[in-house]
């Protein structure tokens, strides 16, 4: 019998206040691969991960203080896509499950994770190991002998990383800015829009190394030049707000594959005389100020610092809810949109002929891009909530008028 529980991590106490039937708190990974995917194979490679894997088979429940997380005997099931991507996993209706699913469609292999498991990195940790699994039991003579570079520990990879690095240092405040709001009809209440958006790595790159900045600094360059076409006249005085997640293991010696992140905000202000390269320039120096050690450590303390306050663990679950909510609403009404690049892709040289491409989605109530690469495939998943398209249209058409040549996938709404 499972005898094994644990609390939740602070950003997953987030997800858990503020999960929608509009944004249910899950994202998406997704590999594709050069062949149709065999159920089959997948699915003993499944059993053989959550084998690996123990801590991502876990279950949540709801105690009178806190959340928590408890090992479970279920078994998941390889299901032939049937869902919308990013579709509720946890919820009222959804009770005492596995917090992950895995779906395939033709040549794609799906793992879609409820956000309080896990983060980005940690679900393409599963994903890495599902598809490497697969591939030898597919071609056991070929790849039998491929090792893996994943070799953290178990008892590392559920290490609760806010907590262990947690040093109390004193948090910045800023003062909080009226910023621009995406406007526009919303789609019905549970749907979303999903576009998958194909570029080389080598010409983003030309383009970046040209203006002097970083591949996400471009992106988002152009991501704060397509709002602002967008913008009503009479708003176009106020600063366009991107939301990046920070991966905190980059700055701290952790292998968690629980959640370890948090966010910065760089705004830009337009004066309408820009072209790209100067907002890209601009909006580099102000990320590079936000990724700063000293920043991201102060930031990291102050997610986990309401945990040390003193009194705040008898308060009752339900308060300790209604007030995250409350505390990531005003948070939220300070962004206009979120990017979050997961970065270069990488598996062992012996795997790559078998496989395409990565890609990755996260549900939202606005508009939220995730970009990953993989050889020279960047990929742009971005998810909108929203019926007009005319912000997307207008950062593909600029990605297109600077050279670039994109292939544009999209996932078709109807009304119910």
């Amino acid at each position: 019998m499972p005898d094994t529980w644990y609390k939740v991590d602070n950003v997953a106490k987030v997800f858990l206040a503020t999960n929608t039937r509009r944004d249910p708190r899950v994202f998406r990974v997704s590999c594709t691969l050069n062949e149709p995917v065999q159920p089959g194979v997948l699915d003993t490679a499944l059993r053989r991960t959550t084998r690996e894997l123990p801590h991502f088979q876990v279950t949540l429940h709801r105690g009178l203080f806190w959340h928590y997380l408890e090992s479970t005997d279920k078994l998941p099931v390889v299901q032939q896509e049937n869902l919308p991507p990013c579709s509720e996993i946890y919820g009222p209706d959804v009770k005492n499950e596995l917090l992950y699913r895995v779906s395939y469609y033709n040549n794609r292999i799906n793992v879609e994770m409820f956000h309080a498991l896990s983060d980005g990195n940690g679900g393409m940790l599963f994903l890495k190991i599902l598809v490497h699994n697969y591939l030898q039991l597919l071609y056991p003579d070929a790849l039998g002998d491929v090792p893996r570079s994943e070799g953290a520990s178990a008892s590392d990879m559920t290490q609760n990383s806010f907590e262990k690095f947690y040093t109390g240092t004193r948090p910045t405040t800023e003062k909080a800015r009226r910023t621009y709001r995406l406007h526009g009809t919303k789609l019905p209440y549970d749907q979303a829009q999903f576009f998958e958006a194909h570029l080389s790595v080598r010409q983003v790159l030309d383009r970046a190394h040209q203006a002097g900045v970083s591949l996400t600094s471009y992106l988002c360059a152009a991501q704060l030049f397509a709002i602002y076409r967008e913008m009503p006249s009479l708003e176009r005085r106020k600063p366009i707000a991107i939301s990046l997640p920070v991966n905190l293991r980059n700055y701290y010696p952790s292998a968690t594959a629980r959640n370890f992140f948090n966010s910065v905000r760089v705004e830009y202000t337009f004066t309408g005389e820009e072209d790209l390269a100067t907002v890209a320039r601009t909006f580099d120096a102000r990320l590079k100020l936000e990724l700063s050690d000293e920043r991201v450590h102060a930031r990291m303390d102050g997610y986990e610092k309401l945990e040390h306050i003193p009194g705040i663990r008898p308060v009752p679950l339900f308060v300790k809810n209604r007030t995250v909510s409350f505390f990531n609403w005003l948070e939220t009404r300070q962004v206009t949109a979120t990017f979050s690049n997961m970065g270069r892709i990488t598996v062992h040289p012996a795997l790559q002929p078998y496989i395409r491409g990565f890609s990755a989605f996260c549900s939202c109530d606005g508009l939220f891009t995730t970009v990953c690469s993989y050889n020279d495939d960047l990929v742009l998943g971005t998810t909108s909530t929203f019926t007009g398209t005319n912000v997307l249209k207008n950062l593909y058409r600029g990605l297109a008028e600077d050279g670039l040549e994109i292939t544009l996938y999209a996932t078709e709404v109807y009304d119910k």
